[in-house]
């Protein structure tokens, strides 16, 4: 069957449409670098009873990884915070101090947020 207009942008080869992935990163399961990953701070205030909290998002690390980097944040923050399905908790307004923690760390992070 033949199909209309019989003009095509693409190959109908899904290969060559495929992105190529990086050496280790992707659907293996392994991190992507440091550099490379989309890390997100924002203040919020969401389901947490009123009470401002800076959340740390899309770190690909296994857990004991963000455990070991929540416990250095808690300290230069000096305050507490939590780790909850792969999302770092902060207590309080300290979205500046995780900003400029994370950049030392070798990680890429931006404000999110107003």
């Amino acid at each position: 069957m033949a199909k209309k207009g019989g003009w095509q942008e693409f190959s109908s080869n899904s290969a060559s449409t495929a992105r190529p992935t990086a050496a280790g990163a992707g659907p293996t399961g392994s991190p992507s670098p440091k550099a490379q990953q989309r890390v997100r701070v924002q203040r919020t205030k969401a389901g947490k009873g009123g009470k401002l909290v800076t959340a740390i998002t899309g770190l690909e690390a296994p857990e004991a990884e963000l455990k070991t980097l929540l416990k250095q944040l808690k300290a230069i923050a000096g305050t507490g915070g939590t780790v909850k399905d792969g999302v770092i908790e902060l207590q309080g307004d300290q979205v500046a101090v995780a900003l400029g923690a994370l950049e030392k760390a070798g990680y890429r992070p931006k404000q999110a947020g107003g």
